[in-house]
């Protein structure tokens, strides 16, 4: 089993191997690239194609944003994501369809083990320092809105139309159609007719 194959399911890996920085290496100098050019430069378009593993139509992604893999990251169709977009996907990172992403938003899959013995950097036989890691899946399911400054750890789930509230830290799965926040994030209520402000503009497909 490749050190790729380990990260994607789960396992303590070693990212200081070759494939694994070969990816980071080539995704982080396009995500460099794509922060230099300015709006709506259709560029910005093919390089997301390059960045991510899969990206729909209507894609947006203000910039700057960093991608630690990227070819382990889904969106979906008009999802937007404001500035500073952070996503260390050591893992699978799966965004749905009408998202909307605020800024300083950080999405993080690693896990580091908790006992320093374990968690600490070491060499490597052929001399590489190098250090274990796993990491686990983010979802964010269709329609959601993630508020600014939300951080989302890695085995999180969020489920469909929910909102997470402006500088909340996910650490548990959020079940769909919710309002939650806090850090820890919590749910505080569900969305209902109640939360009515104007006309529905969009009906599911």
């Amino acid at each position: 089993m490749t050190e790729k194959e380990k990260a994607i399911q789960g396992l303590l890996y070693d990212p200081a191997d070759e494939e694994l920085v070969r990816i980071r290496t080539i995704t982080h100098n396009l995500c460099k690239e794509y922060n230099n050019l300015l709006d709506f430069d259709p560029k910005k378009d093919e390089l997301l194609q390059e960045i991510l593993g899969k990206v729909g139509k209507n894609v947006n992604l203000q910039g700057p944003i960093q991608f630690d893999y990227g070819k382990f990251t889904t969106i979906g169709d008009n999802t937007f994501a404001n500035f500073n977009f952070t996503v260390l996907d050591c893992n699978r990172v799966t965004i749905g369809k009408n998202v909307f992403i605020g800024p300083n938003v950080s999405l993080y899959t690693p896990v580091h083990p908790i006992r320093w013995q374990e968690r600490n950097m070491y060499t490597r036989e052929d001399g590489i320092l190098t250090d274990q890691e796993y990491a686990l899946p983010i979802v964010i399911e269709d329609n959601c809105w993630i508020a600014g400054s939300v951080t989302i750890c890695g085995g999180v789930t969020i489920g469909a139309g929910s909102v997470i509230g402006a500088g909340s830290v996910v650490t548990k799965d959020i079940p769909k159609n919710v309002l939650a926040a806090g850090v820890p994030c919590k749910v505080i209520r569900e969305i209902t007719e109640e939360d009515r402000v104007g006309e529905d503009v969009y009906v599911s497909e």
